[in-house]
This record gives structure tokens, sequence and C-alpha cells, in this order.
């Protein structure tokens, strides 16, 4: 799963940053408005979490911006503020949550894999999808009963086939969801292959169905037809 975090204070950003890490996140990290803005038009997102006040603008326009996009991710405003007009404000914008500085990190967690759950999986502690069982919060996969050992990278790949079900990705977009900003360190694409083909195998040894169709020149799509 990817986090976006938006915060202008660089140690508070760090701190959660690296406790979102250790929780097996995958969290890009920009300080000001201009960059969040950027991010946004760039990048997917499963969840953002975003300051109301920024050195060049306002949480709450990052927000609007999203839902012009009509983004899928989920998101929850930080604040020192703790006025109840604030408040409103983020929720009618268009804001999932709100938490007001300071806040326990095991908090922040809770509620960003509540909202996950709820717009990745209807709010359900387990997702099913034909013959594949997931129980997300556990990082666990049954195919027809059994349990599937999958690597970090293999179970965040299945999450996000099943999450854009029938929707062509590209290798890109695959790398970038799984490694944010690391991947711009990357010559190629092309252990991405390598970790389709691993998650396929896996699947098919405990009798599933292959639901990961290559699209040449473009990339893969999961899809049950």
């Amino acid at each position: 799963m990817k986090i976006l975090l938006i915060e202008d204070e660089k140690e508070l950003a760090g701190s959660i940053a690296a406790y979102l890490q250790k929780e097996n996140y995958v969290c890009e990290m920009v300080f000001n408005f201009s960059d969040a803005i950027e991010k946004i038009n760039l990048y997917q997102y499963d969840c953002i979490v975003v300051d109301i006040t920024l050195p060049d603008g306002n949480g709450l326009k990052v927000i609007s911006e999203l839902k012009k996009m009509k983004s899928g991710a989920g998101i929850i405003i930080i604040s020192a503020k703790n006025s109840l007009d604030d408040k409103i404000s983020g929720l009618e914008v268009g804001a999932d949550d709100y938490l007001t500085k300071p806040f326990h990190l095991s908090e922040l967690n809770a509620r960003i894999k509540s909202i996950i759950r709820r717009r990745n999986f209807d709010g359900n502690n387990e997702f099913v999808f034909n013959e594949i069982r997931i129980l997300p919060e556990n990082m666990e996969v049954f195919i027809n009963g059994d349990s599937v050992i999958l690597t970090k990278k293999e179970f965040d790949l299945l999450i996000f086939f099943l999450s854009n079900k029938d929707r062509v990705l590209t290798k890109e977009s695959i790398a970038e969801h799984l490694w944010g900003d690391e991947m711009d360190l990357a010559d190629s694409f092309d252990f991405i292959y390598t970790h389709i083909k691993n998650l396929r195998k896996k699947i098919l040894e405990k009798g599933g169905q292959d639901y990961i169709r290559t699209v040449y020149g473009m990339g893969y799509k999961f899809s049950g037809l």
C-alpha cells in the first residue's frame, strides 16, 4: 500500500514516514503545496495524509484538487488546529478523517488501515475473488482454502491488481506503486516480470486460475474473463 505524506514539519514527517515504512507501507513525503500538487498529478496513492497549513498553500486545496481528479485515494487531514470549523471544512471538501496534533502514530496507522479497507475492500476485513481469499490486516492469502506464502511485494502486487481489476496497468505504474520514489534509481522495469511470474506460479500451484493477462506493448491486466 502506498501513502503520500504532505507535512511541512520535516522532523515530524520523518518520524511518521519511518513508522509507516515499518508497517510495510511505501511512504513518500513532500513538504509544501506545490510539490504535493505535482505528486498527486503524476502518481496514484492508496491514502494521502495532509496537513492543512503548508508554507505555500492550503491542504484543503490539495483535497479539492484530488476530488476534481476523481482520485480513489483515502484522505486524512492532520493539523495542529483543533477548531470545529476546520474539521468540518476538511470533511466537507472531501477528507475521510481528521486527526489533531499531537497524535499517536498507532492511531494514525489504525485510521489509514480503516480507510484503505473501506475503499479497497468495501469495509470488510477480508476480500474474496473467486477462489482467492485475502486477509489484508494479516497479509494472508488463501487459494481454494490453502495458505499461500507471498513476499511483501507479491502481496502488494496482488492487492494492486485486485483493486484495479480489468484495467491495464503499465510496468511503470506497477513499479512506481510498489517502490515509490526509489524507482527513480532503477535502470529498467524488467524485475516486474519476475514478481508477476512468481505471483502467477504460486497461485497456479494451489489450483488457482491464471488471471494475469499480458497486454503486449502496454502492460498487464488482472481479469476473471
